[in-house]
């Protein structure tokens, strides 16, 4: 199995964290792909890319509940160019602060949301680090995906029996 990690950030912390899962779960899984979300677009969910992958959506809040500017595009795309999603799998990591409730962690949040719309088969709850705790993303990110992973394996085994 694959993990792609589809990075939305404004100030590269989403990239960190997704950097700190690629090393601590290559025991996990075989191949771990990280992507900044600049110049993507729906197509990244293609049958073809998805094959034999699940994708995490890795990704910062900005301004007023918005998902990062590197991620809009990708983000739109998913709107302007709607596809059935029944055949990815994936899960979200959402960073945000509390200090701003109303938004706290959106940027995730949206794109869950949207993928669901289309389909797409989350695994597992949407993960949300609070900046304002002072805990290292990084840290705490990778912990949950370590176990996120074994929920997306196993899904994954089951899938795979049932065919």
């Amino acid at each position: 199995m694959k993990l792609k990690i589809l990075v939305g950030t404004m100030t590269s912390t989403a990239d960190y964290v997704a950097q700190a899962i690629q090393m601590d779960c290559t025991d996990l899984v075989d191949d771990i792909e990280i992507a900044l979300m600049d110049n993507l677009d729906a197509s990244v969910f293609s049958q073809a890319e998805a094959q034999d992958a699940v994708y995490l959506i890795c990704t910062s809040t900005y301004g007023s509940g918005d998902v990062p500017d590197n991620a809009r595009a990708l983000y739109a795309s998913l709107e302007s160019q709607p596809q059935f999603l029944g055949h990815v799998r994936y899960g979200v990591m959402a960073l945000g602060d509390r200090t701003y409730l109303q938004t706290f962690c959106f940027g995730g949040k949206k794109f869950d949301e949207r993928l669901q719309d289309l389909g797409a088969q989350r695994i597992g709850d949407v993960w949300c680090h609070d900046a304002s705790t002072g805990t290292m993303p990084e840290t705490e990110g990778a912990e949950w995906c370590r176990q996120w992973l074994t929920q997306a394996l196993e899904a994954t085994a089951q899938r795979a029996d049932a065919a």
